[in-house]
């Protein structure tokens, strides 16, 4: 258990400290694509970022042996979508709220395209409840439909790309950490070092989620509320990081649109991947994962909608996860 303790709190560490280095490397790597601020962390960072969680269902669907190891995949696809509309939020909204204590009336204000989130919200609505209405029917060609969530995320990325704002200028970036000297290093580098960031982010989640797992089972939690509760909060904790660092940089911007654009992969790539490989019939305790799911990104899309998001309310979609956590706890345990 000693051990256990050990691997989890310094896997967190080493994964926070390679995100430093993988959004100081991202942001460069916009600048020299000319991505705008939003592009950057929807598209770049949410990409490198749902790495860690893509993998966990890709190998649970992919090489699980019994029905019990594909459930992980599937509580995956969808545990992931969960946190991130619930936990990640309320993460960027707690830490706006700390960063901005003893300030203005206008600490609670949100500075980001609120109405773009919103559209990236209702397009995740609509991804989610066609995959959820999925797990409701059992038919012959299911799985082909699996192309349809892939292809929703090309159109995605298009959209984002094709409707982007301003590219990120250089004098707001910090010096790329491999060449801090360097007033305007190349692609190569920054390529360089956002790369084996992912690298040691991937190696330190899949040593984290272990750990998880294996303090799931010290606390007598069930493979089920591990898929559900334990793994994708520790699969999802880069996109959790990356929030916070950017956050404390003053870039709340950059940390929204990371998780959105780490949500319509979650929507999309890892479901496909399940729709793929497994029945993708869902059980009570999944959808009521969706369900949960939906209630947050309900309240964000109506607060984005109407450009009234704050930091409360921001802060306030955790608590959705917390009666998520009630719910499985009185379903296996009551």
């Amino acid at each position: 258990m000693l051990l256990t303790l050990f691997l989890f709190f310094l896997s967190a560490a080493v994964i926070y400290l390679a995100c430093e280095f993988f959004v100081n490397g991202v942001e460069w790597v916009g600048h020299r694509f000319h991505l705008g601020a939003t592009a950057t962390g929807t598209v770049l960072a949410a990409f490198g970022t749902a790495l860690p969680e893509s993998a966990v269902t890709f190998m649970a669907v992919v090489f699980g042996e019994t029905p019990e190891q594909k459930d992980i995949g599937v509580g995956a696809a969808m545990g992931g979508p969960l946190v991130l509309a619930t936990l990640a939020y309320a993460v960027v909204g707690f830490a706006l709220w700390r960063a901005r204590r003893g300030q203005s009336t206008q600490a609670n204000c949100i500075n980001a395209d609120q109405r773009r989130l919103a559209r990236d919200q209702a397009w995740f609505m609509g991804i989610f409840i066609f995959k959820v209405g999925l797990g409701l029917l059992a038919f012959a060609w299911k799985p082909w439909l699996g192309i349809l969530f892939l292809a929703t995320y090309g159109l995605y990325i298009k959209r984002e790309l094709s409707n982007d704002e301003e590219s990120i200028d250089s004098e707001d970036l910090e010096p790329l950490k491999l060449r801090p000297r360097d007033d305007n290093p190349s692609m190569f580098w920054a390529a360089t070092q956002t790369i084996l960031a992912l690298v040691v982010i991937a190696g330190a989640s899949h040593v984290f989620v272990n750990q998880i797992e294996l303090l799931g089972v010290a606390m007598g939690a069930s493979p089920h509320v591990a898929a559900l509760l334990l793994a994708p909060v520790a699969t999802e904790l880069p996109e959790i990081m990356n929030a916070l660092i950017w956050v404390r940089q003053g870039k709340e911007r950059l940390a929204l649109a990371n998780i959105s654009g780490a949500m319509m992969i979650q929507a999309t790539i890892p479901s496909a991947l399940g729709i793929f490989m497994t029945p993708w019939l869902l059980d009570g305790p999944l959808l009521a994962a969706g369900l949960f799911t939906m209630l947050s990104i309900g309240l964000l899309w109506l607060r984005f909608r109407r450009a009234v998001m704050s930091v409360p309310a921001l802060s306030a979609v955790g608590g959705f996860y917390a009666l998520f956590a009630a719910y499985l706890g009185w379903h296996f345990y009551a």
